[in-house]
């Protein structure tokens, strides 16, 4: 067999494709999804895609202060956690 010490010319036929076949096979396994990263949507408009709603509604569940917790707010700029804020309204009832 080989170690990561041995050089590629002395390997032999056998171990070149095994080393190959191990390699590919890692290549092409997807990557584990981290289920544990959170969504961020920015501005109404993302608010609006994350719901599938309107501006007018967007803009109303915002000021109703339901989600406000999933909220962050800097100036103008709004950002947010889209998977907290559909929970919170699955728990609040609009």
């Amino acid at each position: 067999m080989y170690n990561l010490d041995t050089p590629i010319w002395q390997l032999t036929v056998a171990d070149f494709i095994d080393l190959n076949k191990k390699i590919m096979a890692e290549a092409t396994q997807p990557p584990a999804k981290d289920f544990t990263e959170k969504r961020y949507v920015y501005g109404l408009a993302g608010l609006m895609a994350a719901l599938n709603c309107s501006k007018s509604k967007a803009h109303e569940i915002k000021k109703s202060g339901k989600i406000d917790a999933a909220i962050s707010q800097h100036g103008r700029k709004i950002i947010i956690d889209a998977d907290k804020a559909i929970s919170l309204l699955k728990t609040k009832a609009l």
